[in-house]
Formats: structure tokens, sequence, C-alpha cells
């Protein structure tokens, strides 16, 4: 909704802008324009990209559009599902985690809490930190070697899309001269004409040129940088689970190793140590699962 709001101010600042100094708004309004200027864009996109690259890129645009989910209600589910599993674990040994890992969609402590059951890659993110505690197959020490390759590729996966989309932006006003010389040559055929149809002509390519520069710098570019605020979202989140399971895998205490993840949170996504408390006191008496 915020970033709706935005493109409606720089829409309105600039086109207003432009009808209150004595400009026509139908002027503007060149759909050949913009199909030289956003298929030039989009097919520059599917040249430099991957397929997974395009995928991940349009799912960061819904989530740039819906808002990221990684609100303070998040993490505090998040949090309160780290402890109800981390309290069972301690009560009945890690083996009683497992009906809860192997099939996390089923699991009755995570289906409590809806805004993180409704993340899986949160979800099998977190099954997959534990489920290699619960087999054996690594000492606890070793957990956080493994998690860190994870995070890392999951940075890089953020990153690309981010990539492309900036350099589909640095492209729209080159795309724009492209469609204002189209113009131009629309133009000198038409030389012979009335002065009127030859201003019209000579306008609609200059338009080419506004089009690029003003999608490049009051759309494309700052969607971008929304794209990478909500990778970095995502993987704090991703971070705090991380150093949660670490913790506990370790030996300390299940609300020593949530305060371990509610250390690293933002302080404006971060509990305080009283509001902690209260959270977690009813949940002490639920680790039995």
């Amino acid at each position: 909704m915020i970033i709706v709001i935005g493109a409606l101010v720089v829409f309105l600042c600039v086109f207003g802008g432009f009808a209150w100094g004595g400009g026509h708004l139908g002027a503007l309004i060149h759909p050949n324009e913009l199909l030289i200027i956003g298929g030039g864009a989009l097919g520059a996109m599917v040249i430099m990209s991957p397929r997974k690259v395009l995928v991940d890129l349009a799912k960061g645009l819904l989530h740039a559009l819906k808002g990221a989910p990684y609100s303070r209600a998040a993490y505090d589910e998040l949090l309160k599902v780290l402890f109800e599993l981390f309290m069972l674990g301690r009560r009945n040994g890690m083996i009683a985690l497992e009906e809860h890992v192997m099939d996390p969609l089923t699991s009755t402590i995570i289906k409590k809490y809806p805004l993180f059951s409704g993340n899986p890659e949160a979800v099998e993110f977190l099954a997959g930190s534990l489920r290699p505690i619960i087999d054996g197959k690594i000492k606890p020490d070793q957990l956080r070697l493994l998690l860190d390759a994870e995070i890392n590729k999951l940075e890089e996966e953020h990153h690309a899309p981010v990539s492309v989309l900036n350099k589909a932006a640095d492209a729209m006003p080159g795309f724009g001269i492209v469609a204002a010389v189209l113009g131009i040559v629309i133009t000198m055929a038409s030389i012979s004409g009335p002065i009127e149809q030859i201003g019209e002509k000579v306008a609609a390519a200059l338009v080419g040129t506004f089009l690029g520069i003003f999608l490049a710098y009051g759309f494309m570019s700052p969607l971008a940088t929304n794209l990478e605020f909500i990778g970095a979202a995502q993987l704090d989140y991703t971070r705090c689970i991380a150093a949660c399971v670490i913790g506990f895998a370790n030996g300390m205490a299940p609300v020593t190793a949530i305060e371990l993840g509610r250390r690293g949170l933002n302080s404006d996504l971060r509990p305080s140590s009283e509001e902690m408390e209260q959270m977690l006191k009813s949940l002490k008496n639920t680790g039995k699962g």
C-alpha cells in the first residue's frame, strides 16, 4: 500500500505540475512511445536474466506491492514458535521435534502461528536447521557453518533480481532516446506538412525522452531499492532463526536462545525484555507440544 501511495505522489506531482504550468495531459499520451520504451526494457530484462531470476523478480514486485511481511507481529510469532519448539526439545529430547520438523505444515505448534506458517521459506529454513541436529548428522558447533552457507546463497539470490531491475532502470533513458529518434524520423518524413502537424510529432518525440527518464528515476530505480530493503528484511528474519537455533543446539536454555535472537533485531521490531518475558510466560507450560 505504501508503495502505491508513493507512486501516486510522484505521478500527481509531476503531471499536476505539468498541467498547472499550462500543459495539456493529452499531449503526453502516446501509446507508441510506451510500447517502444516498455517493450525494449522488458526485452532487455529477458535477454539478461535466467528464468529463475525473472520469476524471483516478479515475486519480489508482488511483495513490494503488498508490503514486506516481516512486521513486529511476525517476529513475535517467530519467537513464540521457536520457544515452544525449544521447550519441547528440552523436556522430551530432540527426537520429540521430529514430527514437527519432518512435516512442518502439519505441526500442531507451527500451525498455531499463521504469520509464520504462511511463510513457506521461513518454515523450510527452520525445519532444515533443526533436521541435522535431530538426525545427529553434524555436531552442534558445525551448525553455524551449515547455516551461514545457506544464508550466503540466499543473499546472492536476493541480489540478482535487484541487479536486473537496476540495469533495466539505467537503460530506460536510452530507450527514451531511441523512441525520440524514431519520432524525429517520423517527423522528418512529414516535414512538408502543416506546421501544427510537425509540432505535434516533435512533441511526441520529446515525450519519449521524458517517459524514459521519468520511468527510470520515478519508478524503476525506487522499486529496485524497495526490493533491496525487502531482501534485507527477509535475510534478517532468516538470521534470527539461525541465531536462535544455533544457540539452542549449543546447549543454551530456550529462554536464552530466544534472547540471543531478540537482541539481533532492529529496534522497531525488537520487543523489550519485559515484553519478551510477558510474551513467553504464558507459553512455558505448553512446551509439551
